[in-house]
């Protein structure tokens, strides 16, 4: 048994953890960061697949956590689809590393690897390794040259940007 609670532990840390060569930003200011975010691109997972018009929106609640919801449209279903999470920072405030559960007690990471820190307007955030990655923006159309700055960024460090979804946004 005891072989076993070591087994999960070390499973569920390993989901809470940065990317090799990955540096959550610095100077990170949550408030700044919450409100609703459009997701221009990502890669690929289950759990978004088929969905268009996804946004995430970020709450403070009352205990010091994030709300998170996030949302998106099944065109194969014809309907909205939403979830709630919770997320909480793993180290610093002013570090762009939360860990996020829509889960019950499980947590995975979320870094925010890139912001444009002048109005906070774009970001480049990933999970607990390189298969995870999302562009979002303020707004769910963005230019076309910022798109691909931002797009060479990530490829730079490593992730796989020819896989990556280009998310359609019905306004």
């Amino acid at each position: 048994m005891k072989k076993i609670l070591m087994v999960l532990v070390l499973l569920l840390a390993g989901c809470v953890s940065v990317p090799e060569n990955i540096t959550p930003v610095d100077n990170f200011n949550i408030s700044q960061y919450l409100g609703k975010w459009y997701e221009i691109a990502r890669l690929d997972h289950s759990f978004e697949r088929g969905l268009t018009s996804v946004s995430a929106e970020y709450i403070l609640n009352p205990e010091g956590g994030i709300e998170v919801i996030n949302r998106g449209f099944s065109k194969n279903e014809n309907k909205w689809k939403e979830i709630k999470g919770k997320g909480y920072f793993v180290d610093r405030k002013d570090v762009g590393f939360l860990k996020v559960s829509f889960w019950g007690p499980f947590y995975g990471s979320y870094v925010i690897f890139y912001l444009n820190k002048e109005n906070y307007s774009y970001a480049l955030v990933c999970g607990p390794d390189k298969s995870y990655l999302w562009i979002l923006a303020r707004s769910s159309l963005i230019d076309e040259g910022e798109k691909k700055r931002l797009v060479e960024k990530a490829a730079a460090l490593g992730f796989d940007t020819d896989r990556l979804i280009y998310v359609p946004h019905d306004d």
